[in-house]
């Protein structure tokens, strides 16, 4: 079994801040976990806007805390996001992720499972897993 705290996890590596400053995440569970997901809770910043498109990875997102949106690049379309909805971008959808006001707090499962040092490229995606 393993247990975790998410303010300790908070003190060391497993706390990850994005390049440009928009987010930060802390990787709860990892590929070296074995678990065949990785977990992680993310903090987006208020008034953030991040590109990403998981093109070898598949993600689903729970919001918790605070409000934003993502608007998928394909149609526009621009959806609400606020505590209690998930979104999962099960078609490696291209998109940007928004922070309004407060910034929202979100748990995220990712499968593959990260590694925990991945960065995203300029497309917005991280290598496969294999990379």
């Amino acid at each position: 079994m393993i247990v975790r705290n998410l303010e300790e996890a908070r003190k060391t590596d497993r706390l990850v801040t994005a390049e440009n400053g928009n987010w930060d995440s802390t990787r709860l569970v990892l590929a070296e976990d074995n678990a065949g997901f990785s977990f992680h809770i993310t903090r987006i910043f208020p008034g953030t806007e991040t590109h990403i498109q998981y093109k070898h990875h598949y993600e689903a997102v729970f919001c918790y805390e605070g409000e934003g949106e993502v608007e998928t690049l394909a149609d526009g379309k621009i959806w609400p996001i606020k505590a209690g909805d998930i979104y999962l971008l099960d078609k490696h959808d291209e998109h940007l992720l928004r922070g309004k006001e407060k910034g929202m707090t979100v748990a995220c499962v990712f499968t593959p499972a990260l590694s925990g040092k991945e960065v995203h490229r300029e497309d917005g995606s991280y290598a496969p897993a294999d990379e």
